[in-house]
């Protein structure tokens, strides 16, 4: 067989692993080991007395991925991003933020959960996990509008929905594994991600609002808060936005040049946290819990990183992503088209794998196939088919499959988020949230097609910054 038949037959393999169960990380792995154990061997013709030179060789390419790709400089923001949001959870910045939110917006129709929403994206701003923040809220924010008469349902779906920004704002561990993936600037794809997680806020609340005018017992509004009582509300939650503030401007500095770079503005906003949650009174089992749970978080998304790294290798010795990118740009239809059709197979994957696992898996054969369809890594504005830089255009697309990646996370039967939220409430079950998240299907729908129509949503911040 050629090395591209067996890059197929692996692939494959590796496809059912993962739809019979098998954690993505291990699937890879073993796919990534088998493929280039039968491509060395291959090369000798099948001898079986060089099986054993196959095997060695093989192991030895496999065994030096852990290693070379995961120590990494970009690699630290993840544990950094993620200690931010536990830590603001444990000091409890997060429900001082919500109750901010809740005193300034309740009084709309779905008031308490646009509250969320809007919570959930200033949380995000400080927490690179949406797991993370959905299990957050889903202590702080489900309650509170279950007491005020919201449906159960609604009041779930919307805390399982609005976790999903976290994948998008930054601080984003998804986007930072991209960049690394395809090799693109951290900095620029975090800065990129501000206004598609905004507006993908904004949309969120636009669909709250209009259900919550149409049934009117779904999600009253809330009223009764003075002007005073929202003013207080203010200051408890500045933190978060002081701490949002130093990594924008460790990113991006509008005013000259960044302060540092990203890994550096992720340690120092996780230091600032850190004294505040001390400030507020935070005990040692309190930090001994973000710690741990930030460990967990941490080694999960590392080892599903280097599982899939030794399956790219394979994919490398099999030339499958170069065959695929040639396969793509041979296509009749427009290049729009195509890209079309490469989301919605994400959306079709993303039922059956996680977020993090499927970008992995497929970006090695997907980014360059696009790259192609756009000109080249290399091509100029006017020369591509998107109308955007080779770089702009890598950067829009990391938005938008990211985005694709926070609708698989509510997306059945795989949803994490609802899985999730389902787990920490004993009187939801996962059924209950999926029902409740089904309207932000259609708002996730509609942010992509306005993302894809108008990519100057995501671009205007990198633009700047290149300037």
């Amino acid at each position: 067989m050629e090395p591209i038949d067996i890059g197929i037959a692996v692939s494959l393999g590796l496809l059912v692993m993962v739809v019979l169960g098998m954690r993505v990380a291990f699937a890879a792995a073993m796919a990534g080991l088998i493929g280039l154990i039968w491509i060395f061997w291959a090369k000798k013709g099948y001898d079986p007395a060089e099986f054993g030179w196959a095997l060695t060789v093989a192991t030895k390419t496999a065994g030096q991925v852990p290693h070379s790709k995961v120590a990494t400089q970009a690699l630290t923001l993840i544990p950094t991003f993620i200690l931010i949001g536990y830590l603001a959870y444990y000091a409890g910045l997060t429900k001082a933020l919500f109750e901010a939110a809740k005193r300034w917006i309740a009084w709309v129709p779905g008031g308490l959960a646009v509250a969320t929403v809007f919570a959930t994206a200033g949380f995000a701003a400080v927490s690179g996990a949406s797991v993370a923040t959905s299990a957050v809220f889903a202590r702080i924010a489900i309650p509170e509008m279950i007491e005020n008469g919201y449906n159960k349902k609604f009041a779930a779906g919307v805390v399982a929905a609005a976790g999903t920004l976290a994948s998008l704002i930054p601080p984003s561990a998804i986007l930072v594994i991209y960049a690394i993936i395809v090799e693109q600037d951290v900095g620029k794809l975090l800065l990129a991600g501000f206004i598609p997680g905004a507006f993908s806020a904004l949309v969120y609340t636009i669909i709250i609002i209009g259900i919550a005018m149409i049934w009117k017992n779904v999600g009253p509004p809330i009223g009764g808060f003075t002007w005073k009582q929202r003013f207080t509300a203010l200051p408890p939650a500045l933190p978060i936005v002081a701490v949002v503030v130093i990594i924008i401007f460790f990113v991006y500095n509008p005013f000259g040049d960044a302060w540092g770079t990203p890994t550096e503005g992720g340690a120092i906003g996780a230091f600032i946290v850190f004294l505040m949650a001390l400030y507020r009174g935070m005990r040692w089992t309190e930090l001994k819990s973000a710690l741990l749970e930030t460990a967990k978080l941490t080694v999960m998304i590392f080892t599903i990183i280097w599982g899939v790294l030794i399956y790219v290798r394979f994919l490398g010795f099999a030339d499958l992503p170069g065959a695929f990118a040639d396969w793509i740009t041979s296509l009749t239809m427009s290049p729009m088209l195509i890209l079309i059709c490469i989301l919605l197979a994400y959306a079709v994957l993303g039922m059956f794998m996680d977020a993090i696992g499927m970008l992995l898996l497929t970006l090695p054969v997907v980014y360059p196939a696009v790259m192609a369809l756009n000109g080249g890594e290399n091509v100029a504005a006017a020369d591509s088919a998107f109308g955007m830089s080779g770089t702009m255009c890598a950067i829009w697309f990391g938005i938008l499959v990211v985005k694709m990646a926070e609708f698989c996370l509510i997306t059945p039967p795989i949803g994490l988020n609802c899985f999730v939220v389902a787990g920490v409430r004993d009187d939801l079950t996962v059924q209950d949230v999926f029902k409740g998240v089904a309207p932000f299907f259609v708002a996730d729908g509609i942010t992509i097609a306005l993302l894809v129509a108008f990519p100057s949503i995501v671009l205007f911040l990198p633009t700047l910054a290149s300037q």
